[in-house]
């Protein structure tokens, strides 16, 4: 080898070992601005895990790659976000797992009531092979799923009457996520599901287009709905993951480090964020009580008519995605044990 080849090779070889961890993958980096929507307005547990998740991409990035938070709905709801993403003119969006399942059936899975008994157990699947094996599916449909985050357990808010028992939820106008399983719940127990974007739910709740909706507690403290709503019953009748997604159009422009960065960022948000979501949520019950809101517990036997209504709906919708339920329920058995 040629002396000179050889002191170079030498040089360039112990210049990469003074470099910091992180720093040799850094330099592939290149500058990229990329667009953050979701639904939920400034303030609420999941644009906090936004600001967290753009601020290590820009951490880790050294600064060359920007995510700029749209929150609020500003760039439109969760389906046409979804739509723009695949088009690559929206590059992030975070949204209910569920919601994706008009581009993967078996996402449904999500939305199906009573299914997580607490965050833990949550996280423990959505974490594991069958989260990640959802996530990977997207990809045939030009979406790369990074990671979830946690939107929680929902509860039922309406402006006409305290539901203390089953029964008066009958006859109440609700707004659900558009997709079948929540159209099957709320009929389920006689009242009425009216799909509608989340980006027009508190109009239609100020001007009595709908009685109610659900969501949890967090959305309802953040988007004002106690302004509109008097009522609210807990009932912890579904538990939402929320998915951070990616536009696999745009992803598949950026090289491996830049991969890397957006990949490792959104799953260190998401602990974050999942940790904020639930440290606030002690409190969240006290404001909206505070701010007027009427709240009433479903007592455990209540819960279980809930339950036995639910049994249905979930045989029904279960038939359309069978392994995946059978992988879910083999999951939270080993984990219950």
């Amino acid at each position: 080898m040629n002396p000179l080849f050889r002191h170079t090779l030498a040089a360039l070889f112990a210049a990469t070992l003074a470099l910091p961890p992180g720093a040799a993958s850094a330099q592939a980096v290149r500058d990229h601005t990329f667009k953050l929507s979701q639904a939920n307005p400034k303030g609420h547990p999941l644009v906090t895990g936004g600001e967290k998740f753009a601020e290590l991409v820009a951490a880790r990035s050294g600064g060359k790659m920007k995510v700029n938070l749209f929150p609020g709905g500003v760039l439109g709801s969760d389906t046409s976000n979804v739509s723009a993403l695949q088009g690559g003119t929206i590059e992030i969006v975070v949204l209910n797992s569920g919601i994706l399942a008009s581009q993967v059936k078996d996402f449904a899975i999500y939305d199906f009531p009573f299914l997580f008994a607490n965050g833990k157990e949550a996280d423990a699947v959505v974490d594991g092979p069958l989260g990640r094996k959802l996530h990977a599916r997207l990809a045939e449909k030009g979406i790369v799923g990074l990671a979830y985050w946690e939107l929680g357990f929902r509860q039922i808010t309406n402006g006409r009457r305290a539901i203390s028992r089953v029964e008066d939820i009958a006859g109440l106008k609700l707004r659900v996520i558009p997709n079948p399983i929540n159209l099957d719940w709320v009929k389920a127990l006689d009242a009425n599901p009216t799909p509608l974007a989340f980006t027009e739910l508190y109009t239609a709740l100020e001007q009595r287009a709908v009685d109610g909706q659900e969501n949890p507690l967090s959305v309802i403290l953040a988007n004002k709905f106690y302004e509109v709503q008097k009522f609210l019953t807990i009932t912890n009748h579904q538990y939402n993951p929320q998915s951070v997604i990616f536009s696999k159009k745009v992803w598949d422009t950026l090289n491996a480090a830049e991969q890397k960065v957006l990949q490792d960022a959104a799953l260190e948000a998401g602990k974050y964020q999942r940790q904020v979501a639930r440290e606030a949520d002690a409190g969240t019950l006290a404001e909206l009580r505070k701010a007027g809101m009427q709240a009433t517990e479903l007592a455990p036997a209540e819960v279980a008519k809930l339950r036995e209504r639910m049994k249905p709906v979930l045989a029904k919708n279960g038939e359309a995605i069978p392994e995946t339920v059978r992988e879910m329920l083999s999951e939270l058995d080993r984990l219950r044990k």
